[in-house]
């Protein structure tokens, strides 16, 4: 079956996340990933937005999401991220990676991120 892949990089937004209460008071910036693995190249030869995901509104989405309301853990936030764009008709399966580069460690780090890879359900 042939497909492609859709990808936002470095949409950055802040939002409350984590279990210190100085997380969830201050906030902090969240780097998100996001890989949209399409079922259709209609858009390929038909040049129509209608053919394929707009990722302008799943950005806008997403940012919704990362600056709503706070959990506790970035797998979480991945996972509500990951439900989100599985609404996409055309999308087949999609990889999250929730990046926080202010994550509260003793060392110096770039940033802690996990990364969630959902399909959708063959049902």
């Amino acid at each position: 079956m042939s497909g492609m892949i859709i990808h936002i990089r470095g949409l950055e937004v802040r939002g409350n996340h984590g279990v210190l209460p100085e997380e969830r008071e201050l906030g902090q910036p969240f780097i998100i990933d996001v890989a949209m693995e399409v079922s259709s190249l209609a858009s390929c030869a038909s040049d129509a937005l209608g053919d394929t995901v707009d990722y302008g509104t799943v950005c806008d989405d997403v940012a919704a999401i990362v600056a709503g309301p706070a959990v506790d853990l970035i797998e979480r936030l991945a996972q509500l991220i990951a439900d989100r764009v599985l609404q996409e008709p055309l999308v087949q399966a999609v990889t999250v990676t929730v990046g926080k580069p202010q994550a509260p460690v003793a060392h110096a780090i770039d940033e802690v991120a996990v990364t969630l890879h959902v399909e959708r359900d063959a049902a």
